[in-house]
């Protein structure tokens, strides 16, 4: 990649593996700075590097402890403004609060209009993320959006790693993932199944419902989100009841709470895929189950192509990967 002179990166303390990785990427390394703690909690963040005039990449995800990573993100943003940088662009690979986008009961917050008003009021001048849980979050912003996607890259692990013979069947674990279980389906050219959740009665366990015969297949839930991985396992063991062959899964974002790793474990899934876009835990390291596959070089393209003022979207076809 050629070098930008006034491109520079730096990174809170969310995700650093991948901050670093991207940096490796565009030959580039990250700028010094301490993103610590007060006594009491608050966040202190200075830079030790001149960033007068310079196209700065923040790079932090809102993951857990989201409340503080959150923080971290606005405290550097405001800083960079303060320091008189010539752009901020806050890259945000895995975007918190997603998942409260609108008023789902009376008297209930929307999370995610008031995080966006937050990043935008701290200085940044665009965002670039990775799989908005609901594609309408891009409207919260009043400044560019370039949100990237995943099916790229697991498209491309998908076709390396599975034949013809496999027969293919992409599932979405619930009716409100049809359009992005379609678009991968469409990548690898298999075929689309769709469980239906439903609850009979109140207090009672949720039924799942597999629209399309699945019988025989190599099937693979696609999926945004992967959380206590309780609607996941659920989804595995209905597909492998109703007769599939195997049941894989793609998930982008791997929040992995609580006990989901070892309920992965126990369960029918054969392997579930992730991306780095949350740093994983020790336990998803050291799972035989869960598996990591980079969002790093995606990124590190899509930061240049901004750097650069070139096309963003075309990484939506043709997403680099290790």
């Amino acid at each position: 990649m050629k070098p930008n002179p006034d491109l520079k990166l730096i990174t809170g303390n969310a995700n650093r593996p991948l901050a670093a990785k991207i940096a490796e990427k565009l030959h580039r390394h990250l700028v010094p700075s301490e993103v610590k703690r007060f006594s009491d909690g608050e966040v202190w963040v200075e830079i030790s590097e001149n960033m007068r005039g310079d196209d700065v990449f923040v790079i932090q995800s809102t993951s857990s402890p989201a409340n503080d990573n959150l923080m971290e993100l606005l405290i550097i943003t405001d800083a960079l403004r303060r320091a008189s940088a010539g752009r901020i662009t806050a890259v945000i690979p895995y975007f918190g609060y997603a998942r409260q986008d609108r008023k789902s009961a009376p008297r209930t917050p929307i999370s995610a209009k008031l995080v966006s008003n937050m990043i935008t009021h701290a200085g940044a001048d665009r965002i670039l993320t990775v799989d908005l849980h609901a594609l309408q979050i891009q409207g919260f912003f009043d400044i560019p959006v370039d949100n990237l996607f995943a099916v790229p890259v697991f498209a491309r692990h998908a076709l390396k790693n599975f034949s013809s013979q496999d027969r293919l069947m992409v599932v979405s674990p619930d009716v409100g993932g049809v359009v992005r279980a379609r678009t991968f389906a469409k990548k690898i050219n298999a075929d689309l199944a769709v469980i239906d959740k439903r609850r009979e009665k109140a207090g009672e366990v949720e039924s799942m419902q597999v629209i399309g015969d699945v019988t025989g297949r190599a099937c693979i839930l696609f999926d945004d989100i992967v959380d206590t991985a309780g609607t996941l396992c659920k989804a595995a063991e209905a597909l492998k009841e109703r007769g599939a062959a195997s049941v894989h899964a793609y998930c982008t974002h791997g929040v992995l709470s609580g006990g989901a790793v070892k309920r992965v474990e126990d369960s029918a899934l054969e392997s579930l895929w992730i991306t780095d876009t949350i740093q994983p835990t020790p336990s998803t390291l050291a799972s035989k189950k869960v598996h990591v596959a980079s969002i790093a070089p995606m990124l590190a393209a899509a930061i240049e192509s901004t750097a650069d003022y070139d096309s963003v979207s075309r990484l939506f076809e043709d997403a680099p990967i290790d």
